[in-house]
C-alpha cells in the first residue's frame, strides 16, 4: 500500500461547475480508495492561488462568464501550467477546453485570449450540440468507447500542435466538422462529454489515475453497476 497520499487537484468548482463535473474528482479519489491508496481532492477556488504540486488536476463547464473568470485566475495564478509542463495529468471538461485554448469567442462575439496551454481556438455553433455522444479513442491507453453528454454551443479547432481525443460515431463532438471529439496536448486530455465523463468510462479514470502515479497497470475493479451504466448509455 502507498504511504503517501494522492491529491487530486479540484480547479474552480465555483464557477467551472455547471454540469456536475466535479463528480470527476470523486471518481478519481473512490476509484484510488478501493485500490488501498490514501487520497484527497483538493478545492481550489476564485480566493487560492493554483497550486502547481499536486498529482492530478480536473476542471468542469462553465458560462460565458464564468468562464472569464476562470480564465483570469489561471493567468494570474499559473500553477496548472506549471503542472501540466512537468506531466501531471489534466483533466479539461467542456468550457474548461476553451479557457485552456488560445482564444475563444462568447456569444455576444467577444474574443476572450486563453492560457494557451492547448493549441485550440473556439468560436459559436449557429446551434447548440446537446445529446448523448459516443466515440472511438483514437490515444494509446483506450480501447473501449467513449460515452458522455455533450451540452455546448462552442466549436473548437484543432492546431498543429493539438490532436483529437477520438472520433465521433454518433453526436457531434467539437462541431467543426472534422469528426473529432476532444483534444489532447502534453498531459491534458480535454473532452466536451459530461455525465460525468469519468463515472461514464471507467478506463479513461484509470488512464489519468496511472499518469498520476506514473504506473503501468492498476488492480481492476470489479464494478457491475459501471458496466451497467455504460451498456445503457451505449445504447443510443
Amino acid at each position: 500500500m502507498p504511504d503517501s497520499t494522492v491529491r487530486i487537484g479540484l480547479v474552480l468548482p465555483d464557477v467551472m461547475g455547471t454540469y456536475g463535473d466535479g463528480g470527476n474528482a470523486l471518481i478519481l479519489r473512490q476509484r484510488l480508495r478501493m485500490r488501498g491508496y490514501d487520497a484527497e481532492i483538493v478545492e481550489i477556488t476564485l480566493n487560492d492561488p493554483v497550486p502547481e504540486s499536486l498529482d492530478v488536476y480536473t476542471l468542469g463547464g462553465a458560462e460565458d462568464s464564468a468562464q472569464r473568470l476562470a480564465t483570469r485566475h489561471l493567468a494570474k495564478y499559473p500553477g496548472l501550467q506549471k503542472a501540466a509542463e512537468r506531466g501531471a495529468p489534466v483533466l479539461a471538461i467542456c468550457a474548461a477546453i476553451q479557457v485552456l485554448g488560445n482564444w475563444y469567442e462568447t456569444s455576444s462575439g467577444e474574443r476572450v485570449d486563453g492560457v494557451s496551454m492547448l493549441d485550440v481556438t473556439t468560436s459559436p455553433q449557429a446551434t447548440r450540440s446537446i445529446g448523448e455522444v459516443i466515440t472511438t479513442p483514437q490515444i494509446d491507453g483506450l480501447a473501449q468507447p467513449l460515452t458522455g453528454f455533450e451540452n455546448h454551443r462552442g466549436g473548437t479547432t484543432l492546431g498543429a500542435a493539438a490532436r483529437g481525443l477520438a472520433r465521433v460515431t454518433h453526436g457531434v463532438g467539437n462541431g467543426v466538422g472534422d469528426g473529432l471529439e476532444g483534444v489532447v496536448q502534453g498531459s491534458v486530455i480535454g473532452t466536451y462529454m459530461h455525465g460525468p465523463a469519468l463515472a461514464r468510462n471507467p478506463e479513461l479514470a484509470d488512464l489519468l489515475l496511472k499518469r498520476a502515479l506514473r504506473v503501468d497497470e492498476l488492480a481492476p475493479l470489479d464494478l457491475p453497476e459501471v458496466e451497467q451504466l455504460r451498456r445503457e448509455r451505449l445504447r443510443v
